[in-house]
């Protein structure tokens, strides 16, 4: 026998291997694919011209950081190598250029920058005038590069610095226009000696693959138009990174695609062109959108982005990352096939697959800053997109496991049915706690019906009315048990601290000695005849400490909020509880629940310092080594709340509860000896971790607002974040709303239209659940707040009177979005990303104004 466990355990141990194995080697393959070489026409001689501006990495002339001779003597003795000629943009700045690039027998086209300062405009030509005179190897002159564009003077003034240019220097002046202004204005071409054209095709959004037929329709069409001219292109180029223009896709391979084939076909129709550009300069960024840091040949390191023959890589790094992402994930994924094979193959891959996934993200984000030129507004983003996507992707790892064991498990390891009755001799005693306080007495009296007819010899019912003024709401429920018999005792708490738990407590004081188990009910609640004879049964164990239905209800089909609340709560007792009994780690809520006594008592009754005392129990009582039983089987059911106000203020208290009982008990959760199993630990922290998701969606969206903001107002200091940060986020949304779905449609026995309101109903909650986050970790104490269940109204408050802060939140969405369209953000793929998740921040506060809306049009009668 020792044998046969041993090799099941060597057999699991290996299949663990290798599945995970075979996991990372996909993983490696799939970037390998994506990464493919591409063969492009090879390139071996050496470039008619580069136009040349000099700053180094961290250098920008807005800031006044100039490079030094050294670094420019090392910039053109780099690219002598691979150009003939440069170009220049301005002679004041870094005029030691054209003597640094006589040294090494390079042609200089020299500029001369003209805009909007007119002292400056003297300088530069004063500047180019003594640098022409005292260096032959300036060849030609620039007065001004894309001024009317730009609109920093006008033509006729433009055509007077050209034509005192032309009198002042002894070689051909020109200036540089894309096409459409030189076809609008021929006049300007009368005062130049050649025209001289930028054709970046990027910019007029042109597909990469039709680029370079679109440049020469547009060189030889000048050509046409000025033919007593010679026609130089000042400026041609692909950028390497960016924001797509539409079909422009900028990306390494791209511009190297672009540049090889250009440079073959330059020379064969003897073009005369200079590269835009010859070195990144990502100080650009600033002036004119991401992409004007990536037009250089070479990086801002000086390295060649790619080379002139062979095959190009667009990510030269990707078997780094690659093997570093396989190796992240390999000792979770070996972790997860060897505890979790029980699954079935194609869950443990599924799993498997979405760890490596994860561990993929992870090293593509924080390799960003190896690839990019980053500002500080980037680095912000960075810090603060990196963190959130960890995040991110811990939620999407808890959403996936509960989603490959629901959908792939052979069977559930911990599962309990109900029992055959016992014996009356045999039947534990049970104690029935009722605490209301100012509940309609119809609606308790009912739930009294149904415990007096119980099919079950020994309980007791206690009714504990708690502080409730009105005496035409509690008399007659006290007047009703006294009919019901002396199984049936009322007590009227007034003045009584502790909210329920304090009645509770009451009641446990109350209780008759024989008394084995208490049982607790909600007031709204009508239970089976049969829930206390078949489910006793399971006290026998001495382990059990507590036996848990779930919570139902009725009453709700007609009722279009109470149908989709009661649908949204059904959603977490056929899924999320079944999942965490796998690991005895259910969350014990406070009806439909039997809890032993002796148990209750000893380990300090109901805890009057949270307003979640259920839920602490039943983590004390596993802190305490004990079981609980989960039976999926609805004994009883009672009423969805009355309105979305009554929906809100119950999940705002669970959160709220969630965080004392946090704050309270982390220590059983993070030390090592405590008592709770590894997975007990697990769901209670994951549990905790997916509401903070809700947390963290307010506070991202408040930022998210706050950029757009910057973005719209103040387009020169805030920039759209990055492709890479916004595209694993809306993986993210759609991952969660598959898992959801798929789920519910598994678990939960409704049809499409009520899982998409059941789920409309869950997203209304993420506010609410985000203040009591917040509230719960701020404060100390908070107040238990009655569910309503019904509400007795002259006339219904506004529709939106309980979602005002929602609808605030979804104003300023709506308003960022409106403002990103009118904005240049819808040009650019980051920025319909950016709307996109913009808009998807906006659903959570959709859903409760929707929530709330339909709430208020419910057909209820007032009572």
């Amino acid at each position: 026998m020792i044998n046969t466990h041993s090799e099941v355990v060597k057999k699991s141990f290996w299949r663990a291997v290798l599945f995970a194995t075979i996991v990372a080697a996909l993983n490696f393959a799939l970037w390998a694919f994506l990464n493919r070489p591409k063969q492009i026409d090879d390139w071996s001689g050496r470039v008619e011209g580069v136009a040349y501006s000099a700053f180094q990495r961290y250098q920008d002339p807005t800031k006044g950081l100039f490079p030094t001779e050294s670094e420019l003597a090392s910039d053109i003795r780099l690219l002598s190598r691979h150009a003939k000629r440069l170009r220049t943009y301005s002679s004041v700045e870094s005029p030691q250029i054209p003597r640094l690039a006589a040294f090494y027998d390079m042609e200089v086209m020299s500029g001369a920058r003209i805009d909007r300062d007119m002292r400056r405009n003297e300088a530069e030509l004063d500047a180019l005038a003594a640098l022409s005179r005292k260096h032959d190897n300036i060849t030609r002159a620039m007065i001004g590069n894309e001024t009317i564009l730009r609109g920093d003077v006008s033509i006729k003034q433009l055509i007077r610095y050209i034509d005192r240019a032309r009198a002042q220097l002894k070689i051909p002046v020109s200036t540089a226009e894309p096409f459409f202004v030189w076809e609008r204005n021929p006049e300007l071409a009368q005062h130049v000696d050649f025209i001289t054209v930028h054709l970046l095709p990027y910019w007029e959004k042109i597909p990469r693959k039709d680029a370079i037929n679109f440049t020469l329709g547009q060189y030889n069409r000048l050509k046409e138009l000025f033919p007593d001219k010679p026609v130089v292109i000042g400026e041609i180029g692909w950028p390497s990174n960016g924001d797509r223009k539409e079909y422009a896709q900028p990306s390494i391979e791209d511009e190297a695609q672009f540049l090889r084939e250009w440079f073959n076909v330059a020379e064969r129709e003897h073009i005369d062109y200079y590269v835009m550009e010859a070195i990144d300069q990502p100080w650009k960024e600033v002036l004119a959108g991401r992409v004007e840091a990536y037009w250089g040949m070479f990086n801002a390191a000086r390295e060649p982005k790619f080379a002139m023959t062979g095959k190009v890589i667009e990510d030269p790094t990707w078997p780094i990352k690659a093997l570093a992402a396989s190796l992240l994930s390999l000792l979770p994924m070996f972790w997860f096939a060897r505890h979790f094979m029980r699954f079935y193959v194609t869950g443990i891959f599924f799993f498997l697959g979405l760890i490596q996934l994860s561990a993929s993200v992870v090293v593509w984000s924080v390799s960003v800053p190896l690839a990019l030129y980053l500002s500080p507004l980037d680095w912000t983003m960075f810090l603060l997109l990196v963190p959130a996507q960890i995040a991110i992707i811990l939620v999407l790892l808890i959403n996936g496991f509960e989603f490959t064991e629901v959908l792939w498990r052979p069977r559930w390891l911990r599962h309990f049915d109900l029992l055959e009755p016992s014996l009356p001799a045999e039947q534990p005693f049970v104690s029935i706690h009722l605490a209301c306080y100012n509940e309609p007495p119809e609606m308790v009296i009912l739930t009294l019906d149904s415990l007096a007819a119980l099919d079950y010899a020994n309980f007791e019912v206690l009714v504990i009315d708690n502080n409730t003024k009105n005496e035409e709401v509690w008399k007659p429920v006290e007047e009703y048990c006294g009919k019901l018999g002396p199984k049936f005792r009322f007590f009227h708490l007034d003045p009584w601290p502790g909210f329920k738990a304090g009645a509770l407590n009451f009641g446990l004081e109350q209780t008759d000695a024989r008394a084995d188990i208490v049982a607790v009910v909600d007031a709204d609640y009508v239970v089976r005849e049969d829930w206390l004879s078949a489910l006793t049964g399971h006290f026998h164990d001495p382990k059990v400490a507590v036996v848990q239905c779930p919570q139902a209800h009725r009453d709700f089909e007609d009722d279009p909020f109470r149908r989709m609340t009661a649908w949204e709560y059904d959603g977490f007792f056929r899924i999320g509880m079944h999942h965490r009994n796998e690991r005895n780690a259910i969350i014990q809520h406070g009806t439909m629940t039997m809890v032993r006594k002796d148990l209750l008592v000893g380990t300090g009754s109901w805890s009057e310092w949270t307003i979640c005392e259920d839920a602490e129990l039943g983590l004390r009582l596993m802190h305490a080594g004990h079981d609980l039983v989960y039976v999926d089987e609805l004994m009883g059911k009672g009423l969805t709340p009355a309105d979305f106000t009554a929906y809100k203020s119950q999940r705002y208290r669970w959160a709220f509860g969630a965080m004392q009982i946090m704050k309270a008990r982390l220590g059983w959760m993070v030390r090592k000896d405590s008592p709770l199993s590894r997975g007990q630990k697990f769901h209670f922290l994951t549990g905790w971790f997916s509401w903070f998701a809700d947390a963290l969606h307010l506070v991202f969206t408040m930022m998210a607002i706050a950029w757009t903001i910057g973005m719209v107002g103040w387009p020169q200091y805030f920039t759209l974040p990055m492709e890479l940060f916004l595209i694993p986020i809306i993986g993210f949304i759609i991952s969660k709303v598959f898992f959801g779905i798929v789920l519910y449609r598994k678990r939960v026995p409704c049809s499409w239209y009520d899982t998409i309101m059941a789920s409309i109903a869950s997203m209304g909650l993420s506010h609410a659940i985000a203040r009591g986050i917040f509230l719960g970790l701020w404060k100390k104490k908070g107040e238990f707040v009655r569910t309503a269940k019904s509400r007795r109204l002259g006339g219904k408050p506004s529709a939106f009177s309980s979602v005002r802060e929602e609808l605030l939140m979804f104003i300023a969405l709506v308003a960022c979005i409106v403002g990103m369209i009118h904005s240049n953000g819808i040009n650019y793929t980051e920025g319909k990303l950016w709307i996109g998740i913009l808009a998807a921040q906006a659903i959570p506060y959709a859903s409760a104004l929707f929530g709330a809306w339909i709430a208020h049009r419910s057909n209820e009668p007032s009572a």
